[in-house]
């Protein structure tokens, strides 16, 4: 069965740092780009970041660009997100996702991805 499990969430103080972690089991991890998204209550589920399968491409969403870092190891069929200098308005369920169409330019799309983590929780208190 595909599954990604997403961890690293928790509770931190403003300008703080997390690591959120996406582990992929059941599926070819290296045919599938690999997006980051979160929903806070009451919001849209907003796209944050994406890498391509071989990990040399990457997008962010204007909220986080230049503040989170994706990364991935193919090897450990495990996908990253760095989040640096976190506010309260990144407060949020997380979830990592996994494309598996062939354009790299949908990898923005929450509609192209098929198979989804269950989130972890990050919260940022000031």
């Amino acid at each position: 069965q595909d599954q990604l499990v997403e961890s690293g969430g928790g509770v931190v103080r403003t300008g703080g740092s997390l690591k959120l972690v996406c582990v992929a089991s059941g599926l070819t991890f290296n045919l599938y780009d690999i997006g980051w998204f979160r929903q806070a209550p009451g919001r849209e589920r907003e796209f944050l970041s994406a890498v391509s399968r071989t990990g040399r491409e990457t997008y962010y969403g204007d909220s986080v660009k230049e503040r989170f870092i994706i990364s991935r190891d193919n090897t450990k069929m495990t996908a990253y997100l760095q989040m640096n200098s976190l506010k309260p308005d990144d407060t949020a369920v997380y979830y990592c996702a996994a494309h598996g169409g062939l354009n790299w330019l949908r990898a923005k799309n929450i509609q192209e991805y098929d198979i989804w983590g269950r989130g972890t929780q990050v919260t940022v208190f000031s």
